[in-house]
Formats: structure tokens, sequence, C-alpha cells
């Protein structure tokens, strides 16, 4: 026995499924697009976030730029113009003989400048500093630093010695063959 489809009452499939993969091959690389640009949102503002967390002072508890520094520090022109901003930190040890025992004052720290050797002239113009303190601390290769503004009493100026066996462990990376020379004299 012979069936006859007759070509009307049969449905015609064909279109039918191709429609259908099209529709779910648009949705799913609507999906990929969207997944794609909310991904891309996201990274993009974890980056911002941790810009603006890493550069963002909004308290002295939040020292996280050298930014805030330079602009803490006393005579602020003249610190970044002619040397750089420090933090100063000041603390007592009290060292015991008998029994031997070393103990800690609670530190105090402060912003203050440490001057390139060639521009201590601005500290004996203003006289600061007398010739024999020049003198003196240029013998020892030594620079001149302070707290406190240059035109106030609280101005505290110390012969400092730059210390060039301090390591800095942000800098040196554990593993690494070469350690970085400091070019930075002062």
């Amino acid at each position: 026995m012979k069936r006859k489809y007759n070509n009307s009452s049969k449905p015609d499939n064909t279109y039918s499924r191709s429609s259908n993969r099209n529709s779910n091959f648009g949705s799913s690389v609507f999906n990929f697009t969207t997944i794609a640009i909310l991904g891309g949102v996201f990274i993009l503002g974890i980056g911002i976030g941790i810009a603006f967390s890493s550069t963002a002072t909004f308290s002295p508890s939040n020292v996280a730029s050298r930014d805030f520094i330079d602009t803490k520090a006393p005579n602020p022109e003249v610190c970044v113009q002619y040397g750089a901003s420090a933090m100063v930190m000041d603390a007592r040890l009290f060292v015991t003989l008998n029994p031997f025992n070393v103990y800690v004052a609670q530190p105090s720290m402060r912003p203050g400048c440490v001057l390139r050797t060639s521009n201590w002239e601005i500290l004996r113009q203003k006289n600061l500093v007398t010739s024999d303190q020049v003198r003196d601390c240029k013998n020892r290769l030594n620079t001149f630093g302070f707290t406190g503004r240059l035109d106030s009493k609280e101005l505290d100026i110390k012969c400092i010695y730059q210390n060039d066996a301090a390591k800095n462990f942000f800098v040196n990376e554990e593993g690494a063959v070469d350690v970085p020379v400091e070019t930075e004299r002062f």
C-alpha cells in the first residue's frame, strides 16, 4: 500500500528547523556579547577601584602616595625643587647593661625634607647654618635635613647621613639576580 502525501497537508520542517537554529544562534551570540561586555565592565571597575584606593588619600592614616608626602612637607616648594620630601621618625632607645635589655620609646613621625648637597646655599642665605656646619657636614659626605618651616621657631636642621647599605625590600624582589643600584645621590 502506497501512501500518498499531499504537499499542502505536510508541514515544511526545513524552514522551522532553520529558523529555530537562527534564533538560538542569535540569542546565544547576544548572551556571549552581553557576558563579554559585563565581564569587561567588571574588570575595568576592579582596575579603577584599585587605582583609586592606592592613590586616594583622605586622612593622615592613609599615606599612599608620594604626592601626599610632598604636600605635607615643610616648605613643599623648596623641598620638591631642591631636595626630596621625607617622613621623619624620632625614636628613643634605652639600653641597660645589667641586665642587658633594649627598650624603645613610642616613635613620633612628622614631615621633613632632605636637601641635595648642591642646594645648601638656601640654608646659608637665610643664616640657618654656619660655614663651619656646612664644612663639617660636607667633610663627612653628609647632607642636611630639616623638619619645621624654614621661617618658623620649630625649625630643626640636622646634618644627616645617606645610608646606602639600607635595603629597600619593596624594590628588591626575591630571587632577583641583579639587585638594582641606587643612582640618586644627595
